[in-house]
């Protein structure tokens, strides 16, 4: 069993790999704002969401929603809020990618009617 990254680190984790992302879409010309470099941050956020948590989603997509729309959609690292609705949108995917990678690769729970020792 392979231990799951707890919250504050999962954070840590999403913003460096945000942070590394950027290069990469740069060199590809996707330095605007595309669904090519949505789907990009999407896949991070999974990726990182699938070694997390499942209440770690709530940090992981907030982050990369930080670079993407500091970086791909306003350049230069400015936060713009003109279309709230959209901006919410891209946080809201941006989470659920995450959650939805945790919760598929979380080990599975204690089985009703087995006995566990707890004392180990």
């Amino acid at each position: 069993m392979t231990a799951r990254l707890v919250p504050s680190m999962s954070a840590a984790v999403a913003l460096t790999a945000s942070a590394a992302l950027l290069p990469a879409l740069a060199v590809l010309g996707e330095l605007r704002p595309t669904w090519v470099a949505l789907a990009a941050y999407a896949a991070l956020c999974a990726a990182v969401g699938g070694r997390s948590r499942a209440s770690a989603a709530v940090l992981i997509g907030p982050a990369a929603w930080l670079f993407h729309n500091g970086f791909v959609e306003h350049r230069h690292g400015a936060l713009d809020l003109a279309a709230p609705a959209a901006e919410a949108a891209h946080v809201l995917l941006l989470t659920a990618a995450a959650l939805a990678a945790a919760l598929l690769t979380a080990p599975p729970g204690p089985r009703p009617g087995r006995r566990y020792d707890l004392a180990a």
